[in-house]
């Protein structure tokens, strides 16, 4: 069975020969057959397991390329690049584990043992490149009929293989969102069962994992089995409160946890910047913690962007995610995410268009897209009402950038001219009238302009019995 692609057939040969010479058995083996198979899209990367020293036949074929092999001995793997395509050498081997670690006791072993030791029959399949047998399948799981009907399943009894390795089943709730695959009812129950050993796993584990469901292109498949398989409570246990719909005199609310898969979603159809779907995952993570009952008004969540806000930190240190820029993007995508709704919804002000800008700064795109994603009514008119009240707010944030510049401004006026001006040291007066003169320029009592801010400044610092000592 051919199942290569024919810019990589002479690439698998040369290795194939090199392998020959060696007198080792060599196949290709993981997901570039099962993509190659699947006709997916070829991600530059290939797996190479030989019956023998992976290090030795990387060694043969970086000379064969005039290329480097980087190498790792204590695990017996080593890679290197070809024209742009990664290739990664392992000999085989079996393996076993003690339940207090995932990091497997290993030893050689033959290609049967490889393929036991693989976490889905989708991913143990193999393909000969020797020249004698070049192109043979090597299927013991039936693994081709399981990507026929399109399943995912074990090689080994499942719990046997998510004992070994809990990270395998965040591979199948991956595996199951990246290719629209269903996981066999067994399978599926055996993650159930075995849910709480994901936490002998390291967070970066995880979160490699859960970023790589977050950027499917249906990632609300993965969070929905992340949820019912019960490992979400171990990643994410903020998502899984937002689940359920309470009810008091009749009213009740919407499910806040779907309606945030329904917005990821809807996100993903327009931007696949991770952090921008993370911002639409954890946009309304505060409400169960903000829920009240007012019988006047019903259900309501006051306050839930500023208390999410807070908690997107808390999260990304828990998870290991960077506490840099992306975390702040985040942050700001939560704390912001309310203001062009109501903006929507009444008459839009000037002023309150330049704030938003003010606060949103060069990720003001990205806040209108995650409002735009955050519209999940089902009442096709509200809908419509609500699309169109947002072009008016993109054509009055035009506007109003191209008249007032205000997107990242700093204030015409700083902190040393008033210093200066008025002879005073670093103070709290100094404070009052720089925050003075921005309010100003965003209220549009002053053009975002030197000479009316300064102007501006020798009135407060008037009003704060404050001298002019020096002139400009």
């Amino acid at each position: 069975m051919n199942v290569f692609q024919t810019e990589h057939i002479e690439l698998l040969k040369t290795i194939g020969s090199k392998a020959d010479a060696l007198n080792f058995p060599c196949y290709v083996v993981g997901g570039y057959v099962r993509d190659r198979i699947l006709k997916r899209g070829f991600k530059k990367d290939i797996d190479i397991v030989c019956v023998g020293s992976g290090i030795e036949l990387a060694k043969k074929v970086g000379s064969q390329f005039s290329v480097k092999v980087n190498y790792f001995k204590n695990f017996g793997t080593a890679n290197l690049k070809i024209n742009g395509i990664e290739v990664e050498f392992v000999g085989a081997r079996k393996e076993s584990y003690q339940r207090s670690s995932r990091k497997p006791i290993v030893e050689d072993g033959t290609l049967e043992d490889d393929q036991n030791r693989r976490d889905f029959t989708i991913n143990a399949l193999a393909v000969a490149i020797n020249a004698s047998n070049f192109g043979e399948l090597v299927d013991p799981f039936n693994g081709l009929k399981d990507l026929e009907d399109r399943v995912i399943r074990t090689p080994l009894a499942p719990d046997q293989t998510f004992d070994d390795d809990p990270l395998r089943m965040l591979r199948a709730i991956r595996f199951a969102s990246q290719l629209n695959f269903q996981i066999l009812p067994e399978t599926f129950a055996s993650i159930q069962k075995n849910a709480e050993r994901l936490n002998i796993l390291s967070k970066e584990r995880i979160v490699d994992e859960l970023n790589k469901i977050i950027l499917c292109e249906v990632p609300s498949i993965g969070f929905k089995g992340l949820e019912e398989s019960g490992l979400l409570q171990y990643i994410l246990p903020e998502m899984v409160k937002l689940k359920g719909v309470d009810y008091k005199d009749g009213k009740g609310h919407k499910d806040n946890f779907y309606h945030t898969l329904e917005v990821l979603d809807n996100v993903c159809k327009t931007s696949d910047n991770l952090w921008l779907r993370w911002g639409a995952i954890l946009h309304d993570i505060a409400k169960p913690r903000t829920k009240r009952f007012e019988p006047e008004h019903g259900w309501t969540f006051h306050g839930h962007e500023v208390v999410g806000a807070r908690m997107v930190p808390k999260i990304f240190k828990r998870l290991r995610l960077p506490l840099d820029a992306k975390m702040k993007f985040v942050e700001k995508m939560v704390a912001l995410h309310l203001r062009p709704i109501v903006l929507a919804k009444d008459e839009v002000t000037d002023s309150a268009i330049r704030r938003l800008l003010f606060d949103a700064g060069d990720d003001i795109d990205e806040l209108m897209q995650l409002c735009d994603a955050d519209i999940t009514t089902k009442n096709e008119w509200k809908q419509k009402r609500y699309l169109r009240n947002f072009e008016l707010v993109r054509l009055k944030l035009k506007e109003v950038e191209e008249k007032d510049q205000v997107r990242n401004f700093q204030p015409p006026v700083s902190g040393e001219l008033i210093m200066e001006s008025f002879g005073i040291a670093p103070s709290r007066e100094v404070g009052v009238i720089k925050n003075a003169i921005k309010e100003a320029i965003l209220d549009g009592i002053i053009q975002n302009d030197f000479e009316e801010a300064y102007q501006y400044m020798l009135k407060q610092g008037e009003t704060l019995g404050l001298a002019l000592v020096k002139t400009i």
